[in-house]
């Protein structure tokens, strides 16, 4: 497959140097960090497949008690790991698209593979939105992957600049739209005769959520599993594109700045090891603790509704970018030296990530559905986390094996046959 006019596609003198030059390094770099992400994911969303969606940002929606030590939990939780995990993943995603480029482009293919790669990447997403889980991410990757294209030319220097100024206003955008909301809603702002309608459209609005969780609930505990799809072909049609609206502002800048780094030698031993140990303790720590105060806002402010969302959604994405961009650059610092039992595991799951998302995602079905293993609803928050533990156990144990008999996950080799319209050997 290659494209009609292969010259105008080509990589300019800003394009990564061919994968020869640098050995395995990137790739092994890359493996890592998508090992640590995809097994972060997990544990970020780990409310939302064992209690109402809502409750992955709201307490009160679990239906199980959440007494002090799950809300500091949820404190714990909210600093070091939620919205961090998705944020590398997205940053890994642009990168590994540049690297999807190079090897096309060294193969004289281009951007039009990458389409038909993302085009493919939208029909999982889909699948798995509507027929798995509803927390899907690949459908937001597909479409912002389309329009990250459009910069994959562009220089390293251009492509982060684009990247923060992208991020930047993309958090002013949700801080105007979530904190204006929780005034009305919380504060005597909303106390006003001008804001009273508002105000009581708002409460009822938190009404609303709790019906919605209430009635998942018993689809997901009492209903078979067609009726499992059907509630979220008919109730949630529109979500993927409200997601896409909502989310875009954060992802597409990160995509840009995963290419930057690409091209800059952050996955492949290219930048200094020492100031990326340095720059990489400074942004978790910092990023931790401007994130702390927001999450403490949350938790005495009661964990309310619009809180809750404000600090998720409004409040967080600025000071939660340095504690991403850090554990980025130690990751890519430590992750080829991790080369022990855990280390190639970790590794293992990463070039399997593709598989062991949507995996995950499959298990929890079975984990949680009343047809099946029949715990919704029914965990803590702390018995939740040692499901994580079990499904992080599935995916070290399974993944190294999978990779010494085969050369791709299968959901990976799945994707590539896909992409290319013929099929590999999937056996080694």
């Amino acid at each position: 497959m290659t494209d009609a006019t292969v010259s105008a596609d080509q990589p300019t003198s800003d394009a990564p140097l061919p994968l020869s030059a640098i050995g395995g390094h990137r790739i092994a770099s890359l493996d890592f960090i998508r090992g640590f992400a995809v097994m972060g994911i997990l544990a970020a969303n780990i409310v939302a497949f064992g209690q109402p969606f809502i409750a992955y940002m709201w307490p009160d929606a679990f239906l199980t008690p959440h007494g002090e030590t799950s809300n500091w939990m949820w404190v714990a939780q909210f600093v070091l790991i939620d919205a961090k995990m998705r944020g590398l993943f997205t940053i890994l995603f642009g990168a590994s698209m540049m690297l999807f480029l190079e090897k096309a482009w060294e193969r004289g293919s281009g951007r039009r593979l990458q389409a038909k790669r993302l085009l493919w990447l939208l029909v999982f997403g889909l699948i798995h939105f509507f027929m798995i889980w509803r927390g899907d991410i690949l459908i937001l990757y597909s479409i912002a992957g389309f329009a990250a294209m459009a910069f994959v030319k562009m220089s390293a220097k251009r492509q982060m600049v684009l990247g923060l100024v992208g991020y930047f206003i993309g958090a002013l955008f949700y801080a105007a739209f979530m904190i204006f909301p929780y005034m009305i809603a919380e504060t005597d702002i909303g106390t006003t005769p001008e804001m009273a309608e508002i105000r009581a459209d708002m409460a009822s609005e938190t009404t609303l959520e709790q019906a919605k969780a209430a009635k998942e609930a018993q689809i997901i505990t009492e209903g078979n599993y067609l009726e499992f799809v059907h509630y979220n072909l008919t109730e949630h049609t529109w979500d993927p594109l409200f997601s896409l609206l909502l989310f875009a502002f954060e992802t597409l800048p990160l995509m840009l700045i995963g290419m930057a780094f690409y091209k800059l030698g952050l996955f492949s031993g290219g930048m200094n090891r020492s100031k990326m140990q340095i720059w990489g303790w400074i942004g978790v720590i910092a990023g931790s603790l401007l994130t702390l105060p927001v999450a403490l806002w949350a938790l005495e402010d009661g964990l309310n509704y619009w809180g809750t969302l404000a600090a998720f959604v409004g409040i967080s994405p600025l000071p939660r970018l340095p504690a991403i961009l850090g554990l980025l650059a130690l990751l890519a610092v430590y992750g080829p030296a991790a080369t022990g039992w855990l280390g190639q595991r970790v590794s293992a799951a990463g070039r399997m990530a593709f598989s062991n998302y949507l995996g995950t995602s499959i298990l929890m079905l079975f984990v949680f559905h009343g047809w099946a293993g029949g715990l919704y609803g029914q965990l803590t928050r702390p018995e939740l986390y040692l499901v994580v533990l079990g499904a992080w156990a599935v995916m070290l144990l399974w993944s190294k094996p999978w990779l010494e008999r085969f050369k791709y996950g299968p959901l990976e080799w799945i994707w590539r046959c896909l992409t290319y319209g013929k099929m590999f050997p999937l056996k080694r």
